[in-house]
């Protein structure tokens, strides 16, 4: 697997382990992050997938667009499209004051995160489940 590949994996899993701390907090300041980092992840997994197949993506959290590219490469199954609108929402909105995500918004995001990565991990080729990582130390 191509090593950029596995960076973006590495930091799309990052990503899924805050949205899984913060959905395990169940306090109300924490949906705003769980929505976030769940957008993250099945951001970051689509553009694994991209590199993988060396298309070449522009700078965009727009899921959507990330996904359309996907096209030239192995297209996502159409039953991911609604987790994909869903999550597209979460990427700048709810960082800014005035809006705040409620919990079914949180539990709808959490899912739609969990369905992304499985089904994305199983076109790279990876396990549903991953072992973590070794922590690298920074010299």
């Amino acid at each position: 697997m191509n090593p950029l590949t596995l960076e973006w994996i590495e930091k799309a899993e990052g990503d899924f382990e805050t949205m899984e701390l913060a959905a395990r907090s169940r306090r109300a300041r924490t949906r705003d992050g769980l929505c976030f980092h769940a957008q993250q992840c099945a951001e970051k997994y689509l553009k694994a997938c991209l590199q993988e197949a060396d298309v070449v993506f522009s700078k965009t959290h727009n899921l959507i667009d990330l996904s359309k590219s996907l096209l030239t490469g192995e297209p996502l199954p159409a039953a991911l499209r609604p987790s994909l609108r869903l999550l597209n929402r979460y990427s700048v909105a709810l960082r800014y004051p005035g809006e705040f995500a409620t919990a079914r918004e949180a539990r709808e995001a959490r899912d739609a995160c969990r369905a992304i990565r499985l089904a994305l991990r199983a076109q790279l080729g990876l396990a549903p489940h991953r072992k973590p990582a070794p922590r690298r130390s920074r010299k």
